[in-house]
């Protein structure tokens, strides 16, 4: 088991920086869900960085702000994992 630790450290060591560049990326763009503000480019955004991680993605549009659907093949076809979050903030 120490082993499976060990390549998840070294997984996290060589990502870190860039994951905290494209989360830096995300938190500059100000989506305020309220304002209708930003939530387009927020979306897009969203969308490129999941088509970087092999995803195929697209911003749908909708009566209120934009879908972002991604799909990718996983290693067992006969199960589905749902993800569902939200890219916009609300104002303080």
């Amino acid at each position: 088991m120490n082993d499976r630790f060990a390549a998840v450290d070294r997984h996290v060591a060589q990502h870190l920086d860039g994951w905290l560049a494209e989360l830096t990326a995300l938190c500059r763009v100000p989506s305020v869900s309220a304002r209708h503000e930003g939530v387009d480019e927020c979306a897009v955004l969203v969308a490129d960085l999941l088509v970087s991680r092999g995803f195929r993605a697209e911003v749908v549009p909708s009566d209120g702000h934009p879908v972002v659907l991604a799909h990718a093949e996983g290693a067992n076809p006969d199960r589905t994992m749902l993800l569902y979050n939200h890219y916009d903030v609300q104002p303080p």
